[in-house]
């Protein structure tokens, strides 16, 4: 066996070990001129949508990216070199991060309100963040999903869940496979779902408005947007309430699914998927591409096959976010460029312990707790910290990230084929269950506490 081919222990992100380097500066110049095209492209087109009766199929920047990426990366007229696309995942995990620090100057300014949530809006996150690991996980596993069932199944996989995998497993594990194809799933079909299983529910009068609102709140702006219109349709004389629940409860999730996520839902999801599977060993694929997670290390990722110095990854995701967030923005600011600074600084900030810490302490969860604590109002800063960051578009930093992680897949595109159909029906009970089980803990609470 070549040292190329024996396996290699885990270790934290962009970790000083010797990886193999991109053989030269040019093809990796050729790698940051595909993210830099395909996502400013992608920005360029904008959101696409599809009336399907009251409800709508929405096409994001975000999503015409990741095709893009997809289909350059795995075409065979030039075939985009291993290489290459192992440069991408590179990058693509620190740009999980960047959109992470985004998410954390949304999250801080909420604090407050998180905080003076009554019990029933607090305690109806249990239906949200199990909903899919008590329902959708026992699916997958009868599908024989294999591995790709854990990243599929612990949360509805938004924006986060590619940050939690990706440190946990590596972006090439199946695991982030399943969070993938779970993240395509509901951006392009989440809202009609969610929006015709309230409107059903509603329908039926079984459930307090207040409590379908409290489950609208499922983690994804667009499927509490829907779910909650679908509601006041019903109950239109409750429109300000059912928004203001549906609202609080999203931002509650959002908060919340980060710790819980990966310090909970994630390795709840893995046990009791090998109990169904009756896995007590490698999480990896037929492929050997994800190690099993060592008990005392909570952020684990398989080390890369190249290396992309950090500084390097963070002038391009600067540079072309930057770009892509002007396009979006529709004007070039100065408070774009520093908003970026920020977050690679937090981002910086967040590799940087977790090194330090052995991964005892998920980069993911220092740049979300220290980016929320910043933009409080407890914090001296966090009026010009707001000033900076809302001025980045928090789409456009999902399709730069989508879109590099299109460029880095099309050698796993066999690997995604195998997960093919399954994805259909897991996702539409992993948000049936999410929705439902949270408005059922909510109407129980709403009965003990109003």
């Amino acid at each position: 066996m070549s040292d190329s081919t024996k396996p290699q222990p885990a270790t934290t992100p962009m970790s000083s070990r010797t990886h193999r380097l991109v053989p030269a500066a040019r093809p990796l110049g050729v790698l940051i001129a595909l993210i830099a095209l395909i996502s400013v492209g992608a920005q360029l087109i904008g959101p696409l949508v599809i009336p399907v009766g009251v409800a709508a199929i929405t096409f994001l920047p975000m999503i015409w990216g990741l095709l893009t990426g997809i289909l350059v990366s795995a075409q065979r007229v030039r075939p985009m070199p291993v290489y290459l696309q192992d440069a991408a995942g590179v990058i693509m995990s620190v740009a999980v991060l960047v959109l992470c620090a985004r998410l954390a100057f949304t999250i801080g300014p909420n604090i407050p309100l998180v905080l003076d949530a009554g019990p029933a809006l607090l305690l109806q996150e249990v239906g949200h963040l199990f909903g899919t690991i008590l329902l959708a996980l026992p699916l997958a596993v009868l599908l024989k999903m294999g591995p790709a069932t854990i990243g599929a199944t612990f949360s509805i996989d938004r924006e986060g869940s590619f940050a939690m995998v990706s440190e946990r497993y590596g972006p090439s594990s199946p695991q982030y496979r399943g969070v993938l194809s779970m993240y395509v799933f509901g951006t392009v079909f989440g809202a009609l779902l969610v929006s015709l299983i309230a409107s059903l529910a509603s329908s039926l009068g079984i459930f307090d408005a207040r409590a379908l609102a409290m489950g609208a709140g499922v983690g994804s702006g667009s499927m509490m947007a829907a779910a909650a219109a679908a509601v006041v349709a019903q109950h239109p004389d409750l429109s300000d309430q059912v928004l203001a629940l549906a609202a609080t409860s999203n931002l509650i999730t959002g908060f919340l699914g980060l710790y819980v996520g990966v310090w909970i839902a994630l390795p709840l999801a893995e046990k009791f998927y090998r109990l169904l599977a009756r896995d007590h060993g490698d999480l990896s694929d037929d492929e050997g591409t994800a190690t099993t997670p060592e008990p005392t290390q909570t952020a684990i990722v398989a080390p890369p096959r190249v290396h992309v110095p950090l500084l390097t990854t963070m002038a391009v995701l600067i540079g072309i976010g930057f770009i892509v967030s002007s396009v979006a923005a529709g004007r070039i600011s100065l408070s774009i460029l520093v908003g970026y600074l920020v977050m690679a600084a937090l981002v910086a900030v967040g590799i940087g312990v977790a090194r330090v810490t052995r991964g005892k302490l998920p980069a993911i969860i220092v740049v979300v707790t220290v980016g929320a604590l910043l933009s409080s109002p407890a914090s001296p800063v966090d009026t010009w910290m707001i000033g900076q960051l809302e001025s980045i578009d928090f789409l456009s930093v999902c399709t730069l990230l989508l879109s590099v992680a299109g460029l880095s897949l099309g050698k796993e595109l066999p690997m995604l084929r195998k997960i093919g159909w399954k994805i259909i029906p897991v996702g539409v009970v992993s948000i049936t269950a999410s929705f439902l089980l949270s408005a059922v803990v909510a109407e129980f609470a709403l009965g003990l506490w109003g």
